[in-house]
């Protein structure tokens, strides 16, 4: 037999061999692209409860077909055939279909809310650090006034220090009219902040160590403030200014402080894996918290740029305070249906 003849004959064989083989699966490979075509056309929700059960199923079995078709060599139209029909099936099973708002509301309703669950005992570090600092900081300028010009920032304090008489001291919480300083002050705490809550997370690589000292500093700046108010006999109204506000953008530098502890526990303590990884796996859910943390630190700005300089009733404040906390602790932590 010539060379030509066998090369023949193994060219009949492989056709012989890719008719029967499609022959044996093109009925599985028909239906699965009809059931992907109609996914691309309309959405999932197109498919009744049967076709979602035989989907996977006859992806799978497309997969082996792949293979197979690839190992034995038959005809290269039968592979790119089933490349093509697998890639699709892979992108409607395992791909993100929703559109940019079906995502978002997915983001808000369950991604978030489960991001910060899961770094609960991270957030609750970042909590007591806060405290920590806050008692430090109101002990010591207290004790020592000038403890104060080292904790707090000229442009921060604006005046407001210990040498501030209680008339001036009451005029920064009330006069927001008569005072145009008070509005150049609130932006500047709230860019304070909003810096505090980034480079609290971002610096969370470095084994969270800037990360404790950012929380602590947070802390040391409250009890420092607190400190000048309390002795003149303002802490309640103090609190109603800070209130407002604080409670939301507090939380969202205490949880950007615990996005940030959990990536630098996670290098500082990788256990089985390497460093690498298991900052990656930390990352994924610290990242989503701390997005979500943007959205908090926006809120706090319009509550501090708007609500605390149009609303000066203690009472109205401390509500408006409490009742935010109380939305994102419900937020956050409370059951879903789908948990």
């Amino acid at each position: 037999m010539t060379a030509s003849s066998s090369a023949i004959l193994e060219a009949q064989s492989i056709l012989v061999n890719a008719t029967r083989f499609r022959a044996a699966h093109e009925a599985e490979w028909e239906r699965l692209e009809q059931l992907v075509s109609r996914i691309e056309k309309r959405s999932v929700r197109a498919l009744s409860d049967d076709d979602l059960l035989v989907l996977p199923l006859l992806y799978r079995s497309a997969l082996s077909s792949l293979s197979v078709a690839r190992e034995t060599s038959l005809d290269r139209s039968l592979v790119t055939y089933l490349e093509q029909l697998c890639t699709r099936a892979y992108f409607q099973i395992y791909g993100v279909p929703t559109s940019a708002f079906r995502q978002l509301v997915r983001f808000f309703a369950k991604g978030w809310p489960e991001a910060v669950q899961a770094i609960w005992r991270e957030t609750l570090v970042a909590f007591l650090l806060t405290v920590a600092g806050a008692v430090v900081a109101y002990l010591l300028v207290r004790s020592d006034p000038t403890w104060f010009y080292s904790i707090i920032p000229e442009g921060l304090a604006a005046g407001r220090d210990p040498s501030a008489s209680a008339e001036t001291l009451r005029a920064t919480l009330y006069d927001n009219h008569k005072n145009d300083g008070l509005a150049v002050f609130a932006t500047y705490l709230f860019t304070h902040n909003a810096q505090i809550a980034i480079f609290s997370f971002a610096l969370g690589f470095a084994f969270a160590v800037p990360t404790v000292l950012l929380i602590l500093y947070n802390g040391l700046m409250l009890g420092a403030f607190m400190a000048v108010f309390v002795p003149k006999g303002l802490g309640w109204n103090l609190g109603g200014w800070l209130i407002i506000h604080g409670t939301t953008e507090i939380f969202a530098i205490i949880l950007s402080g615990a996005a940030g502890f959990r990536i630098g526990m996670a290098i500082a303590f990788p256990g089985r894996i390497s460093r690498g990884d298991s900052a990656i796996q930390a990352g994924r859910s610290a990242a989503t918290a701390m997005a979500g943390t943007v959205v908090m630190l926006i809120i706090a700005g319009m509550l501090e740029g708007i609500g605390r300089q149009t609303v000066t009733n203690d009472a109205v404040r401390y509500a408006i305070g409490l009742a935010m906390l109380t939305g994102w602790i419900a937020y956050f932590y409370l059951p879903r249906k789908w948990a």
